[in-house]
C-alpha cells in the first residue's frame, strides 16, 4: 500500500475509472487519450500539483503503461499501453468483483527458480507474487486461491518472468487443516490493518454522502444550501477517486479467500460493501465533473 495516493497511483486510478472502455469508460465510446492539461485539472482537484503529474506521466511512459496519442481534436495527449489496459483489465475482477469469496477452483501454486547470476529478477518474482496476493507455504513455493490464475499467467508474461515458473493448481490435502496453513501462508493480521485503514478513512466519507451529500459548515452530513451542481460533482469526483485509489490495492494484499479460513470479525466484508457503496452513489456523479473539465 505504499504508493497510495501519490501522483502515479492516482493518475492510473483516473484511467481505470474514467479513460476507458468497458467497466470503466464514461468519457465516449472507446479509450480516449487525456491531454496533460486535462490531467493536470484533474488531478488538481484530489490536491496533486502541476510539476507532480507532468513527473509522473514521463515516469509511467517510460515504465511502458501511458503512450504518446493524439485526442479526437488533435490535442496531444497520453493514452494506456496495451499492457496498462491488460493490467487494469485484470485488476476490474478483483476491484469491482461483487460475489462471495470462494475455493471452487481450488488452488494456484507458483514454484519458481531462478539461477544466482539472474537474482535480480527472483527479487522482482517474489515481490510480483506478493503483490498478486500469493501467500508462502514454502521457500520457492507460493500459493493462491485458483481464480488469480489468469491474471498471474498475465502478469508473469507482462514480466517476462515465465520462463522461471511453473503452475500448478490444485487441492489442499493436508496435513495440517487448511485454516491452520492458511495462517501460516499470509499476515492475516497486516491484512486486516489495511481493511480497517480503509474503513477508518473512508466510512465516514459514505456515511455523509448517506447522509445527504457533500458536509458543510454549519450542515454535517448535508448539502449546504450554496452548493451548487458543479461543486457536488466535484466533491463525488473526489471522494470517489481518492477512495478508489485507495481501495484498488487492497483486493491485492487480501487474497479474497472464503470466511471459514479467516479469523472471526474479519473487516474485509465490511471494507468490501463501504467501497461498493461509494461506488455505486459516486462514480457517475463524478463523471460529470470530469466531463466538464
Amino acid at each position: 500500500m505504499a504508493d497510495l495516493h501519490t501522483p502515479r497511483s492516482l493518475i492510473i486510478t483516473l484511467y481505470g475509472a474514467y479513460g476507458r472502455g468497458g467497466p470503466g469508460l464514461l468519457r465516449g465510446g472507446g479509450d480516449v487519450p487525456m491531454p496533460v492539461a486535462e490531467l493536470i485539472r484533474l488531478l488538481a482537484a484530489v490536491g496533486v500539483d502541476a510539476p507532480s503529474v507532468r513527473s509522473a506521466v514521463s515516469r509511467l511512459k517510460r515504465r511502458g503503461l501511458l503512450e504518446s496519442a493524439r485526442t479526437p481534436e488533435g490535442a496531444a495527449g497520453y493514452a494506456l499501453s496495451g499492457d496498462a489496459r491488460q493490467l487494469l483489465d485484470d485488476g476490474d475482477r478483483r476491484i469491482y468483483a461483487g460475489t462471495e469469496p470462494s475455493l471452487a477452483d481450488g488452488w494456484v501454486l507458483a514454484v519458481f527458480s531462478v539461477p544466482e547470476a539472474e537474482r535480480a529478477k527472483r527479487h522482482v518474482l517474489r515481490s510480483r507474487l506478493a503483490r498478486l496476493g500469493f501467500g508462502t507455504a514454502a521457500p520457492g513455493v507460493w500459493i493462491a486461491p485458483g481464480g488469480l490464475y489468469e491474471e498471474t499467467r498475465h502478469t508473469l508474461e507482462r514480466l517476462q518472468l515465465a520462463e522461471y515458473v511453473e503452475l500448478f493448481r490444485g487441492d489442499h490435502l493436508g496435513f495440517a487443516a487448511t485454516r491452520d496453513s492458511v495462517a501460516r501462508w499470509w499476515d492475516l493480521a497486516e491484512i486486516a490493518e489495511l481493511h480497517h485503514a480503509f474503513l477508518e478513512r473512508h466510512e465516514p466519507v459514505l456515511r455523509g454522502w448517506e447522509a445527504g451529500g457533500p458536509e458543510g459548515p454549519g450542515s454535517p452530513g448535508g448539502v449546504r444550501a450554496d452548493t451548487g451542481a458543479t461543486d457536488v460533482s466535484e466533491r463525488a469526483y473526489r471522494d470517489y477517486l481518492l477512495a478508489l485509489d485507495s481501495w484498488r490495492h487492497l483486493p491485492y494484499a487480501d487474497p479474497g479467500l472464503p470466511a471459514e479460513l479467516l479469523p472471526k470479525d474479519w473487516p474485509g466484508g465490511r471494507s468490501a460493501e463501504v467501497f461498493a457503496g461509494l461506488h455505486a452513489r459516486l462514480r457517475d456523479a463524478g463523471a460529470e465533473f470530469v466531463r466538464g473539465v
